[in-house]
């Protein structure tokens, strides 16, 4: 039987710490890092993205990072064709493959290879997003709520673009996209590979976020989308709607305070991680990385990996 090529998966929360430790294991490794980041992908929009430095990589290759200018499409088909490219390069480099990043929903369509069409319809999508400017985000998730119940359950009131896709999905087929789902997710990988979800304590991961949005505010996050504005990038656009943008652009056109925008931010953020680990609870064949029990220290953690991915 032929063995299945290697696939190594790091991801987690939010300001969990998974940039350093991902460059010590691909460097240990001899790894190279794919982004699993629906924002990192976009140039320009580097401090609210957190977006790695050229320094913190170490010399390690990336893919996905920098790839697309803000008005263009980057969903879960685009992604898993930009990632399946980059996976051959690496393969062909005679490298692992490492996949880094947050977005959960990308990890699986990446690691069970999930089937995806190709063309969106324009017609249903584009109806459905003046129905969100007309009524409002609520009036569309409860739109789907009836339709497709698991799905609603799952996608959070303020994540526009997965709940028009869900709707899109139930008006082209005539079933819910969570039906899908769940067939796909039984297709048995392609890759023999280690999924890896670091965390830790719920207070610390929560300090973190605080500190990191305070941060992102000092070191130029205003500026960047009033830039951003300057070059024509407006709300209407998916990459504007990120967490961090879309409530600076509040703030620059008068719609809140500076405070009530950082307030915003740091509130979503928090939440936003509280829904990555519900994720990644329900996924299978994950090896939870805790940092509460194993410490911080870069080394501990590879420490505690290392049985793991050298058994691939």
């Amino acid at each position: 039987m032929e063995k299945k090529p290697p696939l190594l998966i790091l991801t987690g929360p939010t300001a969990v710490g998974k940039t350093a430790l991902s460059i010590a294991l691909a460097r240990e490794v001899q790894g190279e890092i794919i982004s699993a980041d629906s924002m990192q992908v976009y140039r320009y929009m580097d401090i609210g993205s957190a977006k790695i430095r050229k320094e913190e990589m170490c010399g390690v290759p990336h893919y996905l990072i920098d790839c697309l200018n803000p008005e263009e499409e980057f969903n879960i088909y685009v992604f898993q064709q930009m990632a399946k490219k980059a996976m051959a390069q690496i393969y062909a480099n005679g490298h692992v493959p490492i996949v880094v990043g947050g977005t959960g929903f990308y990890i699986q369509s990446l690691i069970y290879d999930i089937l995806f069409e190709e063309e969106e319809n324009d017609g249903i999508r584009q109806k459905y997003e003046q129905l969100l400017t007309e009524k409002g985000e609520k009036y569309l998730h409860d739109l789907l709520e009836k339709v497709d119940t698991v799905s609603a359950e799952k996608i959070h009131f303020h994540n526009n673009k997965r709940v028009i896709r869900a709707l899109e999905f139930y008006e082209k087929n005539h079933y819910p996209i969570s039906e899908h789902n769940e067939t796909q997710q039984h297709r048995e990988s392609p890759y023999e590979f280690r999924y890896f979800v670091l965390n830790d304590e719920r207070e610390k991961l929560y300090q973190k976020i605080e500190l990191r949005v305070d941060e992102m505010v000092q070191n130029g996050l205003i500026d960047e989308v009033k830039h951003l504005k300057e070059m024509g990038y407006h709300r209407g656009m998916v990459s504007m709607q990120g967490l961090g943008y879309k409530e600076i652009l509040d703030y620059l056109d008068d719609k809140i305070t500076l405070e009530e925008a950082i307030y915003r931010i740091k509130r979503d953020t928090r939440h936003f991680a509280k829904r990555q680990l519900t994720w990644f609870r329900r996924e299978r064949d994950v090896i939870w990385v805790d940092k509460s029990e194993i410490g911080s220290d870069t080394e501990a953690l590879l420490s505690y990996m290392r049985p793991y991915y050298y058994s691939l």
